[in-house]
């Protein structure tokens, strides 16, 4: 589906489109220094098809627009370029995954947003206030688009950092580890999702500003590196997270197994008491004839006095102990 369509002429806006066809476009493409800006929504092979043979799109780049689920990467098809990242957002409390993918020629700029309702409005209406790094062409679209995916990462890692640091909160709670368990490894999951998206954008990103830069983007590299920055930022965010994680998850079980110990201790401590009580009845519960403290009328409360008071000190020592 078209979201929207613009051309552009030395940074400025010319026009907006709403073309019923695609080919009406040729007339922008072939003026200079001109180039369209087209998005699109869930788009597949036939919506696609008018502009494969518009922008002469690699028909290997448009079957990976179409079908979706492709890891973060660039690659270049001569002189044109094809980019797909992930896009990570909070939906219904647990992370939604989408995709954008950009075709990025001389004269063109063909995005394609699948699985996500993040938009990029915005990041048109940044391009189009700063006229002086628009007229970079396509190439500074395209590293919009990359920063605009990579700064709404930074709300995600804030979010999973306070998720981290409320479970932490908790893990010398009584009773609530096997909670935690559940949350941490929720949590955990989580973070290989985002760490799936961020770490293959690094290394696309050294594709763009470092050693061999595609010509297309001769002129924005140091934008690129901008870009890798704020990735680094947060890729080490993420490794701290999971070293976090790591160390909570252990401590978590840790106080599982004190748990379990000090359980087995009471049920150990009270099976003491009881065995000693059992002892004493099984004694006097001997049909022996010649058992003479039957025969004596204060036996029986003697008895259960001897009973009661040894009980009665077992559980004082075992209480002192801290197995009561």
């Amino acid at each position: 589906m078209l979201i929207n369509c613009a051309v552009y002429q030395d940074g400025t806006k010319l026009a907006d489109l709403s073309p019923d066809r695609p080919e009406e476009l040729q007339g922008y493409l072939q003026q200079p220094n001109t180039f369209v800006w087209v998005a699109l929504r869930d788009a597949d092979a036939a919506e696609l098809e008018p502009y494969r043979r518009l922008f002469h799109l690699h028909e290997l780049a448009v079957e990976d627009a179409s079908r979706g689920q492709q890891r973060p990467k660039v690659e270049e098809y001569g002189s044109d370029l094809f980019a797909s990242m992930h896009l990570v957002d909070w939906v219904g409390g647990d992370l939604s995954l989408g995709e954008v993918a950009v075709f990025v020629g001389a004269n063109y700029v063909l995005s394609v947003r699948r699985g996500s309702k993040l938009h990029f409005l915005g990041v048109r209406e940044r391009c189009e206030r700063e006229p002086e790094l628009l007229v970079h062409g396509p190439s500074f679209v395209l590293y919009a688009l990359m920063d605009a995916v990579v700064d709404r990462y930074f709300p995600i890692v804030d979010r999973l950092e306070l998720e981290l640091d409320e479970i932490e909160q908790s893990i010398f709670v009584r009773g609530a580890q096997l909670d935690n368990i559940k949350r941490l490894y929720e949590l955990k999951r989580r973070l290989m999702l985002l760490h799936r998206a961020v770490a293959p954008m690094l290394e696309m990103l050294s594709k763009l500003h470092g050693g061999r830069i595609p010509p297309i983007c001769a002129r924005t590299g140091d934008y690129f590196r901008d870009v890798a920055d704020h990735l680094a930022r947060i890729e080490g965010a993420i490794d701290s997270l999971r070293d976090t994680l790591g160390t909570a998850i252990q401590a978590n079980l840790s106080m599982v197994a004190i748990e379990d110990s000090n359980v087995t201790k009471r049920l150990a401590a009270w099976a003491g008491i009881f065995a000693a009580a059992t002892a004493f009845a099984g004694i006097w519960g001997m049909n022996f004839e010649h058992m003479p403290e039957l025969k004596l009328s204060w036996a029986y409360p003697a008895a259960l006095g001897l009973i009661v008071s040894v009980c009665g000190f077992l559980w004082w020592r075992f209480r002192r102990a801290g197995w009561l």
